[in-house]
């Protein structure tokens, strides 16, 4: 699927060109076949991550020493890709392996790392990070679960709401007030490994617009006991400046999604439009599905020139967080116009569930609202101003 003619960008190396191809050839054996089942169950199969991990589409950034491939943020913005131009925008596993995984290789102790990455790595672990709460969205400093100290541990108190991975995920991350009274600087982030966690609790698969196959849920902590290793890290109120240190990396892990999503609906579109008839000849013959189409393939274009310096940029560990923002906000938005302008071509199959555009089209929106709201991403931009 190279429908925007691109070279290749120079930081893709000739082992991230193998990478494509192996995940690409995993993905289609192993996946696709099953794609409409696991759609009409609303949820993926548990086993999908024991797969994805064997064939080394987990944490592929993270140090061999704790179980990783060992690669960088370009290994895992290849498998996010690849996951997404085969139709898998609602599997967590970029969330898993690009933002849960980093939270503890960056910020946990060594025995912590040692602990739960080789897991990860494997899929026998299954991550989430529990921010949203049901009246707290993009402002972490006023979440309302608690860490009561309680002993050398802590008691864990709180509701968590919008949680991708929740159904199967069986590590989470959770920001947590250790001192309710200390604002920003009275939040950690702490651990809860659920398989041995009475007071845990998991509500429901959440009904939504979009994303039918992705496990998002309501997680519930009553009286939940942590021992005090599952602080991550080695030091209280640490949390809020952990967040914000990995929230450019998330940010561009939803560009990535985006741009692979512009790619796909393209690709399908021009297929469909070449093929289906209308008054005697072939859809793509009309001036105006080509004027159409033109459009789209040009902001599809920029939108990934421009992703692909972010990504490079990211790797030299240069990216700042206004740029990720921009990132993040426009190339969501503009997948919206190039979805929406493709579901049109498809005229009333677009409309139909069984055409994968359909899907696409609901699934897109949700992209411009998590990550941050693209409200805030504007906010965050304007402060460079």
């Amino acid at each position: 699927m190279d429908v925007l003619n691109l070279p290749r960008p120079t930081w893709m190396s000739e082992d991230l060109v193998l990478l494509e191809e192996q995940a690409r050839r995993f993905i289609a054996a192993e996946f696709v076949p099953h794609i409409d089942r696991w759609h009409a169950q609303g949820m993926y199969d548990r086993d999908v991550w024991t797969k994805a991990g064997a064939a080394g589409l987990l944490c592929a950034s993270i140090p061999e020493e704790y179980g990783g491939a060992g690669g960088t943020f370009a290994h895992e913005a290849v498998i996010n890709r690849e996951l997404s131009l085969a139709g898998f925008d609602t599997f967590g596993a970029p969330l898993h392996s690009g933002i849960v995984a980093p939270y503890i290789l960056h910020y946990g102790t060594d025995e912590q790392k040692r602990r739960w990455l080789p897991k990860l790595a494997t899929g026998e672990l299954v991550g989430a990070i529990a921010m949203t709460e049901p009246g707290t969205g993009s402002d972490l400093q006023s979440v309302r679960t608690t860490a009561r100290k309680s002993g050398n541990g802590y008691v864990l108190n709180g509701s968590k709401t919008f949680i991708t991975n929740g159904q199967h995920a069986n590590l989470i991350i959770v920001v947590a007030k250790t001192d309710p009274s200390a604002g920003a600087k009275g939040v950690s982030l702490l651990v809860v490994e659920t398989d041995d966690a009475p007071g845990f609790r998991r509500g429901r698969k959440l009904k939504k617009l979009g994303m039918d196959s992705a496990d998002t849920s309501e997680l519930f902590f009553e009286d939940v006991r942590l021992p005090p290793e599952n602080l991550l890290g080695a030091e209280e109120g640490q949390g809020f400046y952990q967040l914000m240190k990995e929230l450019p990396q998330e940010r561009l892990i939803v560009a990535v999604h985006a741009a692979a999503m512009m790619e796909r609906a393209l690709a399908l579109t021009i297929d469909y439009v070449k093929q289906r008839k209308a008054f005697g000849k072939a859809i793509i013959e009309f001036q105006n599905t080509q004027f159409e189409l033109a459009e789209c393939k040009t902001d599809a274009t920029v939108a990934k020139v421009f992703l692909d310096h972010c990504i490079g940029r990211h790797i030299e560990g240069k990216l700042d967080t206004v740029t990720a923002s921009m990132a993040k906000y426009r190339l969501t938005e503009i997948l919206g116009r190039v979805v929406d302008r493709c579901l049109q071509l498809f005229g009333g199959y677009g409309y139909m569930d069984e055409y994968p555009i359909s899907r696409m089209y609901r699934d897109a929106r949700v992209l411009r609202i998590y990550a941050g709201t693209n409200e805030i991403m504007k906010l965050l931009i304007a402060r460079s101003l």
